[in-house]
C-alpha cells in the first residue's frame, strides 16, 4: 500500500536458509488445486485469517462477507510492512500461526516464495488473469513459472509539484533531471528555507530511482545472487542525485513525519517525486495546500521518451500454513480482481493495478479539487504503461532495506558521494547472502 502506511522499516534480518529448512513445518496443506475447488470452496463455506494494514480492507470484508455469506473472514493489522513480515516469518519457523491470506509488498514477496512459504495459485487458473492486470504489477507475482500472489495496488512514479510556488518562483516544470537540478538551485538560492524535495535516504526510493535510470542491480538464479551497484543505471542516477545531495539542495526533514507534512503544505518543500498513491495522502494530511499541488511526467535523463519506474505496492498471497487454500484462493481471486472489491479500494485512495480500473472513464476524468480540477489519473496511468518492468529484487530485501540508513544513508546525511554509499550497502548485501547460503557474486 501507500508509504505512509509503509513507513517504520526496523531492522529485520530474516535468516533465509534458516527459513528454507523449515518449509516442511511451512507447508500445513497441499498446494494443489483446481479453479473448480474454489468455486466448490466458496459454496460450503468456512473461516479465513486475513493479515492486512489496508485502510479499504474492513470494507472489503464485509462486502464479501455479504456476498459469500457462508465464509467468515478474520481481519488481523499484525503491523505495518517490515513489523508484519518479522510475525509472519515468526509463524513459518514455528510451523502454526500464518494466516490464510496476508498482504505483503512487491518488495518482500520473493524472499517469502523463496522459502516456499506460499501457494503457487497457477493450478487455481490464477495464470489466466494475467490480462487484468498491468504489465509491472503482474511480474511483481509471477516468477519462475509461478503465480505466488495478485497485485492489490500500483506505485508508477509522477512528479508532484508545488505550482504555488514554482508560479512565484518562475520555476518551470522540468522534464528532464538537469532541469530539476537546475530548478533546486534556483529555488534554495531566491529563498535558503525552500528545498525542491525533502529526501534524507531511502531504500524504496534508490531502487525505484535506479530502475528509472535502467539499473539491474540485483539477479537471483536459484541460490546464485549478482549483485552490481556499480552498474550504469546505479551509477547514473547516483551521480545525478550526487549534485542535489552534496550541494545540499534537498530538506533532511524525515518523510511521513509531522515536520514533513506541515513543509508539504507551507511550499518549503517544493516536489515529491513518488508513488501515484500519494494523492490520497496530500488531500488527507496537507488539507491546507488544497489548490496548490499538481501532478507531472517523472524527469527523464533525455528529456525523450517517457521513463518511470515503480514506488510501493502491494500483493495478497495465500499462506502454505492455510487449512483450507481452495477457500483461500477464492477470497484472494475476489479479493484483488473483482469490480466489487477493486470500487472499494479506490474509494479508500487506493490506486488501482486492474486495467479495467486504470481505463475506467470515470476514474480518468476525475478532477479533484485540491489539485486545481487537473486531471491528475491520466498524468498517472500514463505512467504505468512506461514503468521499469525489468527490476528485480534480492531475496532478502526486507534485510537489504533495514541496513540502508547504516550505508548509503550516511551519504545522505553527510553530504558525501552516493557512490561511496552504495558500494558499502554492496558490501553488507554480499556478506549477508554468504552468510545465508547463496553463493554471491559482486561486480
Amino acid at each position: 500500500m501507500n508509504k505512509r502506511l509503509r513507513r517504520g522499516l526496523s531492522a529485520l534480518a530474516i535468516g533465509v536458509t534458516a527459513a528454507i529448512a523449515m518449509t516442511a513445518c511451512a507447508s500445513g496443506s497441499s498446494a494443489g488445486g483446481s479453479a473448480d475447488d474454489i468455486d466448490k470452496a466458496l459454496k460450503d463455506g468456512g473461516t479465513l485469517t486475513y493479515w492486512s494494514w489496508t485502510p479499504s480492507a474492513k470494507d472489503q470484508v464485509a462486502a464479501f462477507e455479504k456476498q459469500y455469506p457462508k465464509v467468515k473472514v478474520k481481519l488481523v493489522n499484525a503491523g505495518t510492512g517490515a513489523d508484519q513480515y518479522t510475525k509472519l516469518q515468526n509463524t513459518i519457523k514455528a510451523g502454526s500461526g500464518a494466516p490464510d491470506v496476508a498482504q505483503v509488498e512487491y518488495y518482500a514477496l520473493p524472499q517469502f516464495a523463496l522459502s516456499d512459504s506460499l501457494v503457487d495459485l497457477s493450478s487455481y487458473g490464477f495464470g489466466d488473469l494475467e490480462s487484468k492486470f498491468s504489465k509491472g504489477t503482474w511480474s511483481n507475482v509471477a516468477m519462475d513459472g509461478k503465480v505466488y500472489g495478485l497485485p492489490q495496488d500500483s506505485g508508477p512514479m509522477a512528479l508532484f509539484y508545488n505550482k504555488k510556488v514554482f508560479d512565484e518562483y518562475g520555476i518551470e516544470v522540468p522534464s528532464t533531471w538537469d532541469e530539476y537540478i537546475a530548478a533546486a538551485k534556483k529555488l534554495h538560492e531566491a529563498d535558503p528555507s525552500k528545498y525542491i524535495a525533502a529526501d534524507s535516504g531511502d531504500a524504496g526510493f534508490t531502487t525505484s530511482m535506479i530502475a528509472q535510470a535502467g539499473g539491474t542491480p540485483f539477479t537471483t538464479d536459484g541460490d546464485k545472487i549478482t549483485i552490481d551497484l556499480h552498474d550504469a543505471g546505479s551509477q547514473k542516477w547516483a551521480k545525478t542525485w550526487d549534485q542535489l545531495v552534496e550541494q545540499g539542495l534537498l530538506s533532511k526533514t524525515t518523510g511521513w513525519t509531522d515536520d514533513w507534512y506541515k513543509q508539504l503544505g507551507n511550499g518549503e518543500i517544493a516536489t515529491m517525486v513518488t508513488g501515484a498513491w500519494m494523492p490520497g495522502n496530500l488531500m488527507a494530511s496537507v488539507p491546507d495546500a488544497k489548490g496548490d499541488w499538481r501532478v507531472a511526467p517523472m524527469p527523464t535523463y533525455d528529456g525523450g521518451k517517457a521513463q518511470t519506474a515503480s514506488n510501493g505496492g502491494s500483493s495478497e498471497v495465500v499462506m502454505k500454513q492455510s487449512k483450507n487454500p481452495a477457500l483461500a484462493a477464492g477470497f484472494l481471486k475476489w479479493l484483488n480482481s473483482s469490480e466489487e472489491s477493486t470500487k472499494v479500494f479506490m474509494q479508500s485512495g487506493g490506486f488501482p493495478s486492474t486495467t479495467a480500473d486504470l481505463e475506467s472513464t470515470s476514474f480518468l476524468d476525475e478532477k479533484p479539487e485540491y489539485f486545481g480540477g487537473q486531471d491528475i489519473n491520466k498524468v498517472l496511468v500514463d505512467a504505468s504503461k512506461t514503468s521499469a518492468n525489468d527490476f528485480t529484487y534480492l531475496p532478502y530485501q526486507v534485510y537489504a532495506n533495514s541496513v540502508y540508513a547504516d550505508t548509503v544513508g550516511q551519504a545522505y546525511q553527510n553530504g558525501t558521494s552516493l557512490e561511496s554509499g552504495l558500494e558499502a550497502w554492496q558490501k553488507v548485501l554480499v556478506k549477508y547472502g554468504k552468510d545465508q547460503g547463496f553463493t554471491v557474486e559482486s561486480k
